[in-house]
């Protein structure tokens, strides 16, 4: 079993990294491109930018700042915001995206979910829940950044969203988001035990002892955070050396087996991967290769790795 993954998490306003609390009272954070270079020296294994704001006619300044962070780094990143098409989910992947992530609009359109997994693969489609709990101890789906309830159950729809082609649900409970009053542990156990898609938790890391609760308590595939990595209240070298019982994180320096230089095939990268421990590095082309194919032919890369199997980035 892999380590758990630890996420940064960059909530883009008006082209800034923000963060509020309860989804509300929003205060600057920095430069999203400085905080995403800066959490990759870290040793953070991914990153996730949502641009809270976005809509169609800001389409081309979300383009423009993951272009920006995925020149500066290379480790995966999944952005979110305003995705509501596959042609969306296209234009960010080509922008550089490893991941995509959609809440509103994969809800009121579950087939957009079906339609960009089949076209992209499961891997890159995430869908994000924002839940509330409700006087009778369940959770309700919130859409539009936390503003419209829709009655749906979490946990059901966490279910739905896995049939229909989602790789990843990023589950932020609303109650706790920006509290530091520790993850949500009923929802986060609820969603894991209810699908077989890895489940990110997010909202209410105030420490890092709250990060190694979510991931002994939940069995969770991996914890995002923004307060406690924004403001300097914990580094990610020290939650990776400091906390936690052994294998509880990823090793810092695990990540770098994919900034293979340009050129390196899968089975190089693979037996990098292999020494560090990084077994899912193993399907894959070396990261900068595959962003400079997606720019110049607007495809993403496609080969057959070491086993047979077609990779495709």
């Amino acid at each position: 079993m892999l380590s758990t993954r630890i996420i940064p998490c960059l909530d883009i306003k008006d082209g800034r990294v923000v963060k509020g609390v309860n989804f509300v009272d929003l205060i600057d954070a920095g430069d999203p491109v400085e905080n995403a270079a800066f959490y990759a020296s870290e040793g953070a294994d991914e990153i996730c930018f949502l641009d809270i704001t976005a809509s169609s006619d800001r389409r081309n300044i979300v383009k423009d700042l993951v272009e920006r962070v995925a020149d500066r780094i290379f480790i995966p990143f999944t952005v979110g915001g305003g995705i509501r098409t596959a042609s969306d989910v296209e234009l960010m992947l080509h922008a550089g995206a490893d991941k995509v992530s959609l809440n509103t609009a994969a809800f009121e359109n579950p087939q957009v979910l079906s339609e960009a997994s089949r076209i992209f693969g499961s891997q890159c489609i995430v869908c994000a829940i924002d839940a509330r709990r409700t006087e009778r101890g369940t959770f309700e789906v919130y859409l539009h950044g936390g503003r419209t309830p829709t009655g749906v159950d979490a946990v059901q729809w966490a279910r739905q969203a896995e049939q229909r082609g989602a790789g990843e649900i990023l589950l932020t409970s609303m109650d706790r988001d920006g509290t530091k009053d520790g993850f949500d542990l009923d929802l986060t156990a609820a969603v894991r035990s209810a699908v077989q898609v890895p489940v990110i938790a997010s909202g209410g890391a105030g420490s890092a002892e709250h990060l190694v609760e979510a991931v002994e308590k939940t069995g969770v595939d991996a914890v995002l955070a923004a307060s406690i990595f924004h403001f300097r209240t914990h580094s990610i070298q020290e939650v990776k050396k400091n906390h936690g019982k052994p294998g509880d994180f990823r090793a810092i320096g695990i990540m770098s087996a994919l900034e293979a230089a340009p050129g390196d095939c899968c089975r190089s990268v693979a037996r990098k991967a292999r020494i560090q421990g990084y077994l899912e590095a193993i399907p894959g082309c070396c990261r900068r290769l595959a962003r400079q194919i997606r720019r110049d032919t607007g495809r993403p890369a496609a080969h057959r790795n070491g086993s047979g199997k077609i990779c495709s980035l």
